[in-house]
């Protein structure tokens, strides 16, 4: 018994080890945002806002934002409709070529990203699709369909097919099978893999930098900036996409939790 609590507690040491060097990093740049000195370093020279003003005024930056956020909800959007959609045809459908067509939308999410980039580049110049944000949402649409419909997929996989049989028995067309019967059941592999879709198309950096044109997002903003050095505004703009990102998935959980509780 003493042996198990011994391994029991060195695994929640390890654990929290863990943690702090995945967090603290976190913790350190939102202190940062609100240090009173230009200089990123200890100790602290007191409290301040001006960098959150700074950034507000900062227009480039603002304009970078706003391309983000565009096109994470359109990658987004065209992600989880494609997705959904291809998840459904592989789970119901046995057609020629479907382990074949699962395997190529599957196969972006092992490349690299600076490969799927170039290639991408490449297609794009020949078929005449000019480097632009269109590009890009195309581009992360492409990249992040495999997430969606590996999530759907493996939700898809427990969904009890009578259900649907039943459903069919009673008289419903297949569209309203759909929102009455399988969207309820697999809403949270939908809902958790388009927030992963936004988080990963808001900082993706290879792709987007081989396909946006001169309207860049904001991780090209950052990483453009970074020869000058880490400074206050990025913390700042990063502190509130941590506190986004936070409350963007505390909203979620708690949305998903009642609508359980409802049914």
């Amino acid at each position: 018994m003493r042996t198990l609590q011994w391994w029991q507690r060195g695994l929640a040491g390890v654990s929290i080890l863990v943690l702090a060097f995945l967090y603290v990093p976190i913790a350190i740049l939102v202190m940062f945002s609100f240090n009173d000195s230009a200089v990123t370093s200890f100790p602290l020279s007191g409290f301040t806002l001006r960098w959150y003003q700074a950034f507000l005024s900062n227009g480039q930056m603002l304009a970078a934002l706003k391309n983000s956020l565009l096109v994470a909800l359109f990658a987004t959007a065209v992600s989880v409709t494609v997705g959904v959609t291809a998840a459904l045809a592989i789970d119901r459908y046995n057609f020629p070529g479907r382990k074949l067509f699962q395997n190529v939308i599957l196969l972006p999410l092992s490349l690299p990203g600076i490969v799927t980039g170039i290639a991408m580049l490449n297609f794009y110049k020949q078929i005449g699709i000019p480097q632009s944000l269109f590009a890009v949402v195309i581009g992360h649409s492409t990249a992040l369909l495999g997430v969606v419909v590996s999530q759907v997929l493996a939700r898809l996989s427990k969904l009890n097919s009578r259900m649907l049989e039943a459903s069919s028995d009673l008289g419903a067309a297949p569209l309203e099978t759909f929102w009455r019967v399988t969207l309820p059941n697999i809403k949270t592999s939908v809902v958790g893999s388009a927030l992963l879709c936004f988080t990963l198309s808001f900082d993706e950096i290879p792709v987007t930098y081989f396909l946006t044109g001169r309207d860049v997002t904001l991780p090209i903003y950052i990483y453009s900036t970074l020869r000058r050095g880490i400074t206050p505004e990025i913390n700042a703009v990063g502190t509130l996409i941590v506190a986004a990102s936070f409350v963007t998935v505390v909203a979620s959980v708690v949305l998903l939790r009642d609508r359980k509780i409802n049914s």
